[in-house]
């Protein structure tokens, strides 16, 4: 059995159902639950301008998971790392859609033998590409911060689509996956921005 399928196997079990990324890059999920890709009306609060959230709509089929309460903490750390890094509403809803096909929003350490390389937290950062070291990129603020610098540095991020934006930054072996999270971290980004 190649060790691909093994390792789906043994995290499919655990409920975590991770496949492996580049060399160069983080871990990555190919298991999702498909919903209707129909747009989900954004619940958002008044401040919110929803025409920030999705500026180029959503792409292809949406996924959407229950989030616990840490999973939720987790989105409202992104939020607030966002808002200090000085970015807007979009910036946060590019880095919890990659947070959400990364992690699931769990803030993930070493898997052992199930780890892809060294990807740790909740954008499967790598400390061997330079991303911070192990305690670094498993504190959400660090994370986010570190993820929105390097989104910072893509040139025209603010008008890509989110799988565009997020690929540039993560370097993922699945570069389209990023874009069946946009309507859920629309959604939470909505549902936080103001709280």
């Amino acid at each position: 059995m190649n060790t691909t399928i093994l390792r789906k196997s043994v995290l499919g079990i655990a409920g975590l159902a991770f496949a492996g990324g580049l060399a160069a890059g983080p871990l990555h999920h190919t298991t999702t639950d498909t919903v209707d890709a129909r747009p989900v009306a954004v619940q958002a609060d008044t401040t919110v301008d929803a025409g920030k959230l999705i500026p180029h709509g959503v792409q292809g089929a949406q996924s959407r998971i229950d989030l616990d309460a840490e999973q939720t903490a987790n989105a409202k750390a992104i939020i607030a790392a966002t808002k200090k890094a000085g970015l807007d509403e979009r910036a946060a809803v590019i880095s919890i859609g990659t947070a959400l096909q990364e992690s699931k929003l769990q803030n993930l350490g070493h898997l052992g033998d199930r780890n892809d390389h060294d990807s740790l937290g909740l954008f499967q950062q790598r400390p061997s590409s330079g991303w911070g070291s192990p305690e670094q990129i498993t504190d959400p603020q660090y994370a986010t911060t570190a993820f929105l610098k390097g989104l910072r540095q893509v040139d025209g991020w603010q008008d890509m689509p989110l799988t565009d934006a997020a690929q540039t930054v993560q370097v993922s072996a699945y570069p389209d996956a990023y874009a069946q999270w946009e309507q859920q971290a629309a959604d939470l980004v909505a549902q936080h921005w103001n709280s």
